[in-house]
Formats: structure tokens, C-alpha cells, sequence
């Protein structure tokens, strides 16, 4: 079964390298989707260029999982080689635009979600959802199909991972920072120059510590990344402009970030957004220990994904690497694809087995 479900995942990632779909322009992908998954007698739900898809088994009050990956893609530099929206095999591999972030996680889901579809009862809650807007995090993408959703007890966001399990994911906090100072003729000891002040908070983010480190995702990480400042030469500057970079870790909120750093710098400090906080799920959970049972890597993922607006327990796996994703000549093994769809329904099979047994303990104590 599972051979019959990656030759179908295979020819749909095809179809959707050579369906353009960049940030806000998924409308067209989104119907290529569609009319695959009805071409299965699945029924579509769309919001926008969002779509999921509900297990027909579907029992209120039951474990719910959901799977979801996106459809949308950067744009092509202009360093590629083959043609980024014509998918060409060669030696093993499938070159094209999204082929590996993140179509191949994509197909490698949604078969997956075909493969228990084909099953006339399972023991939990299945959806999948095929995203929109997640390269530029946009508001139009997941985030507004979450209440339509219902509620979900996990989530898994195909990501190109290499099959290894992120069990925790850094949040994103940008800041833009204005230090003030005062104008004067920089020939004379006048004015107030606001690069130097600028200097003291600039170098508290480069050395201040958090005092929580995660054992998974490390310290908080702030990073200063751009500095604008100065109208002309003889000119001292009355404000200095900054942007900083901020990598939460899962104990600390944005907003709880943010208030640290405003009660240590001078400077006025602006978040563009709090919304991209970090994620964690219990190293005691069923689909962790499935994981470890199959002897996956677990690790904490220092990157951004969908997982951050999601405000439920997710974890983030897929196919592919992404080390390949946002390059020219972007590809998937097909030994990974293939790799991926089985490996996701090995995991959930074995999730369910999981709680089977803790059911099956916790009966038995309350016999005894």
C-alpha cells in the first residue's frame, strides 16, 4: 500500500512544482490539491488558500492529531540551473522550487493522511491541513484556520528535517530600537551624538545573558542586525536606529522577553510582533517516546515554522533537509520522500500503541 501511496505523493509533488505558488499566491496550488484529494472521495474544507481535510472516522471528545505542512514557496533566485517550476529527475533525486521546503513533506502527510483514510476506523482524530503564507508568516496562513480546526491535542508540521523529530522550536521576536540624542556641528563640542548612546545598549545585547537556558534550545539569543544613523559627515546624529534579532527558548514569552530587555536599555524598544513564540512538547509524550523507540534523533530547532502560531502541542518533522530549502537547484531524494511517508505512519501507529498500553496500566490499577 504504502509503494502505491508514494508513487501518488510523487506525481502530485510533481503537479505542485509546476504550479507557481508564491506567499499570498497559493490560489492555484490550493486547487491542484483539491482536486486530488477529491479525485479520493475526500471531502475539501477551504478558507482563503487554505485546505483541510477530515478523517471520516472523525468521534467528538477523541485525541486529535493534526498534520500540516504549506504550500507556498520563496521565489526563485536567479542562480538556478534547471528550470525551478519544471520538476526533472535525475540520479535518484526530484529537482524544483518547493520540491524539498516543503512540498515533499507535504505529500509525505497528506499520504499518510490517505493511508488511514483507507481504514474504516482508527483509534484517534485525524486532519490534515495544506497551508498557506507560512515563508512570510502571515496572518491569511494557518493562524486563521486555527478555530475552525476544533481542538487539537498535536500537531505535526512537515518541515524538511531529515526525519528527525524537533521536539522544541525557538520563538522570533524582532525589535526596532531608537536611541536619541541631540544635533551639533560635529567641528565642535556640540550636540549629543546618539550613535554613542546607541553604543551602551547594543553592547547589553551582545552580553546580556538570560538567566534560563533549555536543555534543548539553549539560551535566548539576541543578535543585532542592522544600524542606521547620520544624515552627513559634519552632522551629530540625533538618533541611531537599530534592529535586533531575538531567538526565545520555552521559558520565556515574547511579551515576558520584551519587559526584560525594557527595564536594561535606554533606548526605545518597539516589537514588530509577539505572536512567533516558542514551542515545546513533554519528553514523556507518546509520539516522543514512539520517536525514541525508533531511534530517532530528538532536537531543539533554532528556526521558525508554523509550530509558532500554533497554540497547541506541535512538534516539527519531515522529509528532506533544510539546508537545501530558500537554495538554487532545490531537490528531494526520492529515497526520502518514500522514507517519510513511511516512517509518519510507523510513528502514529506506534503513538497509538503507546497509549494503548497506558490505557491498558492504568485499568489495571484502578482493578487492583
Amino acid at each position: 500500500m504504502t509503494e502505491e501511496l508514494y508513487e501518488q505523493a510523487l506525481t502530485l509533488l510533481k503537479e505542485l512544482i509546476a504550479t507557481p505558488s508564491p506567499s499570498k499566491q497559493e490560489e492555484n496550488v490550493a486547487g491542484v490539491i483539491s482536486n486530488f484529494m477529491e479525485s479520493k472521495r475526500i471531502r475539501v474544507n477551504r478558507h482563503l488558500n487554505n485546505l483541510w481535510f477530515v478523517h471520516p472516522d472523525f468521534r467528538a471528545g477523541r485525541f486529535t492529531l493534526l498534520l500540516n505542512s504549506h504550500t507556498d514557496t520563496v521565489k526563485p533566485s536567479s542562480s538556478w540551473t534547471f528550470d525551478p517550476y519544471s520538476p526533472t529527475e535525475s540520479n535518484g533525486r526530484l529537482y524544483g522550487l518547493g520540491s524539498n521546503d516543503a512540498g515533499a513533506p507535504l505529500v509525505s502527510l497528506m499520504a499518510t493522511f490517505l493511508y488511514f483514510s483507507q481504514q474504516k476506523s482508527i483509534p484517534l482524530n485525524l486532519i490534515f491541513a495544506a497551508t498557506a503564507e507560512e515563508e512570510i508568516s502571515g496572518h491569511h496562513g494557518i493562524e486563521s484556520i486555527v478555530d475552525r480546526l476544533g481542538n487539537i491535542d498535536l500537531a505535526i508540521v512537515g518541515e524538511p528535517t531529515k526525519m528527525e523529530l524537533a521536539i522544541a522550536e525557538k520563538g522570533l521576536m524582532v525589535l526596532d530600537c531608537k536611541a536619541k540624542g541631540r544635533s551639533g556641528h560635529a567641528a565642535r563640542n556640540e550636540g549629543l551624538n546618539a550613535i554613542y548612546e546607541a553604543l551602551t545598549d547594543i553592547e547589553w545585547f551582545r552580553n546580556y545573558h538570560f538567566e534560563k537556558t533549555s536543555d534543548v534550545l539553549g539560551p535566548v539569543k539576541m543578535s543585532v542586525t542592522q544600524i542606521n544613523a547620520g544624515i552627513q559627515h559634519n552632522v551629530v546624529p540625533d538618533a541611531c536606529n537599530f534592529v535586533v534579532d531575538v531567538r526565545t527558548n520555552e521559558f520565556y514569552s515574547n511579551s515576558q522577553a520584551l519587559q526584560i530587555i525594557r527595564d536594561h536599555v535606554n533606548c526605545e524598544t518597539e516589537a514588530r510582533s509577539l505572536r512567533l513564540n516558542s514551542s515545546f512538547i513533554h519528553p514523556d509524550h507518546p509520539f516522543v517516546k514512539a520517536a525514541r523507540q525508533m531511534h530517532i534523533p530528538c532536537y531543539g530547532s533554532p528556526t521558525t515554522s508554523d509550530q509558532a502560531v500554533m497554540p497547541y502541542t506541535s512538534v516539527k518533522m519531515g522529509p528532506g533537509d533544510s539546508a537545501r530549502s530558500h537554495t538554487a537547484d532545490e531537490y528531494i531524494e526520492l529515497a526520502e520522500l518514500k522514507n517519510g511517508i513511511e516512517t509518519y505512519i510507523r510513528l502514529i501507529e506506534m503513538m497509538v500503541e503507546n497509549f494503548e498500553v497506558k490505557y491498558e496500566r492504568n485499568q489495571k490499577q484502578e482493578d487492583e
